[in-house]
């Protein structure tokens, strides 16, 4: 009893301090994302180039895909549906985390912000136009920081091993968003939150089945 109880009290706290830090981020946006620029300096330019590329859903979609293959091919369809069922987390966080940024149109940066329009929240229509999907106006949360932090959590939750090595690369990704000012701090922040929770939530529903549809195809194929 007394572990089923403090369960939800730890969601709640965990929930609290989850939305306290993301509340929090806001007013060190422009701090932060001035410290972090580097726009002006052409190798760490290039550097967050490359791991902003990483963070793409194709990316992430054609490497899930080919190395659960090449474990399926190994006799290995437990490491196969793990992988593969990790890169479909990432995808679905980092749709969730797409789907949401083109609906509350938030302004990004101002590099990529759009011009003469103060920094703020607009939703899908300003100054009676549709700005839903405009890049300019599609900041908050960042769609690359979901889908990096979505692929690291399913990770750490299918293996602790290979979640160690996704966080680094969410954190390269992370960083590189803002380094670039394509997102303020809070952006992935948010994005953060939003995985965690979304990433935690679809484990426990979707691996299992992932995980048992593998091996039947497995035992079909070698009966081939």
């Amino acid at each position: 009893m007394q572990g089923s109880a403090a369960s939800p009290l730890r969601q709640r706290l965990w929930l609290f301090a989850a939305f306290g830090c993301m509340a929090a981020s806001f007013p060190l946006d422009r701090w932060v994302d001035g410290a972090l620029d580097v726009t002006r300096q052409p190798s760490l330019a290039n550097l967050g180039w490359w791991f902003s590329k990483l963070g793409e859903g194709e990316i992430v979609a054609g490497a899930g895909i080919l190395l659960a293959a090449i474990f399926f091919l190994l006799h290995r369809p437990g490491a196969a549906a793990k992988i593969f069922f990790v890169a479909t987390a990432a995808l679905l966080t980092g749709l969730a985390g797409t789907i949401l940024r083109v609906l509350i149109g938030r302004t990004r940066p101002e590099l990529h912000g759009p011009k003469g329009v103060p920094p703020g929240f607009y939703g899908i229509w300003h100054q009676g136009h549709w700005i839903i999907g405009q890049a300019a106006f599609s900041s908050f949360p960042s769609g690359h920081a979901a889908l990096a932090v979505g692929l690291a959590v399913a990770a750490w939750l299918v293996h602790r091993g290979w979640g160690a090595v996704a966080m680094v690369y969410a954190l390269a990704v992370v960083w590189s968003r803002v380094a670039l000012q394509w997102h303020h701090l809070s952006d992935v922040v948010a994005s953060t939150v939003l995985s965690i929770l979304l990433a935690s939530w679809i484990t426990p529903r979707l691996l299992p089945s992932v995980e048992f549809q593998f091996g039947n195809l497995h035992r079909a194929w070698k009966k081939k």
